[in-house]
């Protein structure tokens, strides 16, 4: 396991790990590295110092909390966000764009849904008035 220190284009700095170097590579072509902030896709490896463990630092608490613990206000709020989109939201995949169309025409029960959309329909539903917004993050499945 590797763990590198992440830009996005917005600047936002985060940590994540990965299996190895390729596997970093691989996900970031993908597109599947993304900011946990604002979810950009554009995400680069940052100037980062080495962290060498001595037997004087062993026993010294890292400067920093769990990489599962938010490292931000910002991250906080996603974290909180998500939480409250898998309590009060219906999650439909890739139905999104479909399911969120029916429910504008009335052709299906009103309710608060979220999923996964193509860009192109995304901008067809902002086209035909339907009231979506995107999510702060990128996540291709449902919200735990």
């Amino acid at each position: 396991m590797i763990r590198y220190a992440l830009t996005c284009t917005k600047d936002h700095s985060f940590d994540s790990w990965f299996q190895s170097a390729e596997a970093f590579d691989k996900l970031r072509a993908a597109g599947m590295a993304t900011c946990p902030i604002c979810g950009d896709v554009n995400v680069a490896k940052a100037i980062m110092a080495p962290r060498v463990t001595t037997a004087r630092n062993k026993t010294e608490k890292p400067a920093h909390g769990p990489l599962s613990a938010p490292a931000s206000p910002a991250e906080q709020m996603v974290g909180e966000l998500k939480k409250q989109l898998a309590e009060k939201s219906e999650y439909v995949g890739d139905g999104f764009a479909a399911e969120a169309r029916k429910i504008h025409d009335g052709d299906a029960p009103e309710r608060s849904i979220y999923g996964e959309a193509r860009l192109d329909e995304a901008k067809k539903l902002v086209e035909d008035g339907v009231p979506v917004i995107p999510l702060p993050f990128a996540n291709k499945s449902k919200v735990n």
